[in-house]
């Protein structure tokens, strides 16, 4: 049966893939910390309570019809306080639109702004940039990032690449390492856009910036979140930020989202998410508005969130950094923020008990799963090849405790490699 070509090229989710192997274990009953999915177990990370009850009572209310289509008009200036208040952002509530969740808004800019051809940049690894480059067949141009840089782009790398380019995609902290622009490095990269804009002539798109924050009340220790419109507000005009309740109140099954940027982008992306039909609940939406009203409560659930989350991290780098000193070929970045650690595990070119050569960063993946019951993604399911031996993990499905018993597993499995 003939399909689509964009059908017939789009590329499915190695996270799926992934997930597949995991849920085949489960069925036979193995036990497997899955660090795989960018969730939370709400068993042990609730929504917090009060969000929970408003919900409730907004379904008790029966407020179950058609919502706003740019959201509820209590939402939006709910979200523009809660921006103004922690981030300094000024932003109208016509200039802020809700969806279902952050996915909507993302596909929705890149449908809004880009044309079949036009030069999507984005950095390696990232999170499905590729994919939606692939939805709106962009030309997507790939900037490799390094370790080194804590794999996050330089403006250095980006500066090649941005001529003639429609959209600069940047997500900070980022998904999938959980590391964080230096304020210097993201006002280098404002620098560039600001610079090829003035290059523009009349009737030519800018080079607009998607600014992708949903991770952006999750930060550790002394490291902060930067904007590009707080470091250059003459940026304010071309950039669409893309924010949301999911991660920083462990509300992914809430789907609240909320992006916001020049009303002439938010108003055409309005329309998009209104034929797509990706409209929150109307009843979770309402909730949400109270919500980010009480400060004391989000401070609260954002400070037992944060030491819970950091905890986490800590373990497993810290377990990953006991490793390499005993000799093992992994490593770990430090946590910056989100709910991610970049892990490193070099052993393609190694041969398991059963003589079978891991070939590649997949391979790896799933020689784990199977021999220490522990689930990675390489960084290869965002955009880098296979050849890389970076990973995410993922910690918002398991306890601290449950990440800790999980090193001496890994340590066996290695050990068994030669």
């Amino acid at each position: 049966m003939i399909v689509s070509k964009l059908a017939q090229n789009l590329r499915g989710s190695e996270i799926i893939k992934i997930a597949g192997e995991i849920n085949e274990l489960k069925k036979q009953g193995q036990n497997i910390a899955n660090l795989t999915i960018g969730d939370f177990d709400s068993n042990i990370y609730p929504i917090p309570a009060e969000l929970k009850a408003g919900i409730v009572d907004a379904y008790g209310h029966n407020q179950t019809n058609y919502p706003a289509a740019d959201g509820e008009l209590i939402l939006r200036q709910s979200v523009s306080e809660f921006l103004q208040s922690r981030m300094g952002l000024s932003y109208a509530p016509n200039e802020i639109l809700i969806s279902g969740g952050s996915r909507p808004l993302i596909y929705s800019i890149f449908l809004a702004i880009v044309d079949p051809g036009d030069k999507v940049v984005f950095p390696a690894p990232s999170w499905n940039n590729n994919h939606y480059s692939d939805l709106t067949t962009a030309n997507a141009v790939i900037v490799q990032t390094t370790p080194e840089n804590n794999f996050m782009p330089t403006a250095a790398e980006l500066a090649p690449h941005l001529k003639g380019a429609t959209l600069l995609a940047l997500c900070s902290p980022l998904n999938p390492t959980g590391t964080m622009f230096k304020k210097s490095d993201l006002e280098e990269i404002c620098d560039l856009v600001i610079a090829e804009n003035k290059t523009r002539g009349e009737g030519e798109k800018p080079l607009y910036i998607l600014y992708d924050q949903i991770y952006s009340q999750l930060t550790f220790g002394d490291h902060q979140h930067y904007n590009p419109v707080t470091l250059r507000p003459e940026l304010r005009d071309v950039t669409i930020f893309v924010d949301g309740a999911s991660k920083c109140f462990a509300a992914t099954g809430v789907r609240v989202g909320w992006g916001f940027g020049p009303a002439n982008i938010i108003n055409n992306m309005k329309a998009i998410v209104g034929h797509m039909g990706a409209w929150s609940p109307k009843a979770e939406q309402v909730a949400m508005a109270d919500y980010l009203r009480n400060g004391a409560a989000v401070d609260t659930y954002l400070g037992d969130l944060k030491t819970k989350i950091q905890t986490s991290l800590t373990t497993l780098y810290n377990g990953f950094q006991e490793l390499k000193a005993e000799g093992f070929s992994v490593d770990a970045v430090e946590p910056m923020g989100a709910i991610y650690l970049t892990v490193k595990v070099d052993y393609a070119g190694k041969t398991t008990p059963d003589g079978e050569l891991i070939k590649n960063s997949a391979d790896v993946n799933f020689y784990l799963i199977k021999e220490a019951k522990v689930a990675l993604v390489p960084f290869s399911a965002f955009g880098t090849d296979d050849s890389s031996t970076w990973f995410r993990a993922s910690v918002g499905t398991c306890t601290a405790q449950e990440i800790a018993d999980m090193i001496p597993r890994i340590k066996t499995a290695l050990s068994k490699l030669k």
